[in-house]
């Protein structure tokens, strides 16, 4: 008997404002400005820790107005740790550390879901350790 062969569909596009609506609901912010404020915060941090190809192809599985505002910083010479992108998040949003990581979560996590998975992995692969959690997602490792 051959065991059935299943196909995994490719991520949905998705509007801005259903982009907003997801992360307003799934944060459970009080309003879609709140939740916006969130994208801008994290997209912008965000975008200033990828390179490459990656930084392209994130882009483009993004909502336009989304890509504007993770394109809108160049990025750096190296990655911060996520400890440090958190932290960084807090101080530009005058948050505490764990409204950051419910922010980065919320915010990556519906990005993330929008993206072909192999995209996703390979973007955690190219930050610090820490990263897969604020995607959602376990952080594996290689035992030593």
């Amino acid at each position: 008997m051959i065991p059935e062969l299943r196909t995994i569909a490719a991520p949905k596009a998705m509007t801005f404002t259903g982009l907003l609506e997801k992360i307003r609901y799934e944060g459970a912010y009080p309003t879609r400005e709140r939740a916006e404020e969130a994208l801008s915060a994290v997209l912008g941090g965000l975008g200033a820790q990828i390179t490459g190809e990656e930084r392209a192809a994130f882009a483009a599985a993004l909502p336009r107005e989304a890509a504007q505002e993770f394109t809108r910083t160049a990025p750096g010479i190296t990655p911060v740790p996520a400890a440090g992108f958190v932290d960084a998040l807090a101080a530009r949003t005058g948050g505490t550390a764990a409204t950051a990581r419910w922010d980065a979560g919320t915010v990556l996590a519906a990005v993330g879901s929008l993206m072909d998975p192999a995209l996703v992995a390979r973007v955690i692969d190219g930050l610090p350790t820490g990263y897969a959690l604020l995607f959602g997602r376990a952080q594996l490792t290689t035992a030593a």
